[in-house]
């Protein structure tokens, strides 16, 4: 079960990538988060959520084990997370509308762009997750990065579409 972690942590490898490991973590989360939507819209993107921070939390905790980086670059598990909280938005006006998810495409650069920002600043509690210093903390500094970057996207789309319009 062990030998699973790392294909868990690293997204399938995507981990390895460089430079910015966590950026095409990020990236990669995107057509993965579009999949779940067009197959089960926003309840299936909230089960990956869930199922995703849980089978990442173990896999980080087993790469970790032992070892003096609580927050190794490989492991971006937690940045497919966050991405995809990020985007819940998105899904959530798309799946209740009955429209086609990639019509707010703005939307998803701005999410990308806002997980991104908070998740490489770490402001506040996005800090004070990832100074716990274990994988709990790992997976909850991007947690909390995406629900930033989820109210950020909320604001433009308001601002967008109530304000400039």
């Amino acid at each position: 079960m062990k030998r699973f972690a790392p294909l868990i942590g690293t997204v399938l490898g995507v981990g390895y990538i460089r430079p910015a490991p966590g950026t095409w973590g990020s990236l990669v989360a995107l057509p993965w988060g579009w999949l779940l939507h067009v197959l089960g819209g926003f309840p299936l993107l909230i089960l990956g959520i869930i199922i995703a921070f849980l089978k990442g939390w173990w896999a980080t905790a087993q790469m970790t084990r032992g070892g003096d980086d609580h927050d190794p670059s490989e492991i971006v598990v937690d940045e497919l997370v966050g991405q995809w909280i990020a985007i819940l938005p998105l899904s959530y006006m798309a799946w209740s509308m009955g429209l086609n998810i990639l019509a707010f495409w703005p939307g998803w650069i701005a999410a990308f762009v806002l997980f991104r920002f908070f998740d490489i600043l770490k402001p506040g509690p996005v800090g004070w997750a990832d100074r716990r210093g274990d994988a709990l903390g790992v997976m909850l500094d991007d947690v909390i990065a995406g629900v930033f970057a989820a109210l950020g996207v909320l604001v433009l789309g308001g601002v967008y579409h109530g304000v400039l319009q």
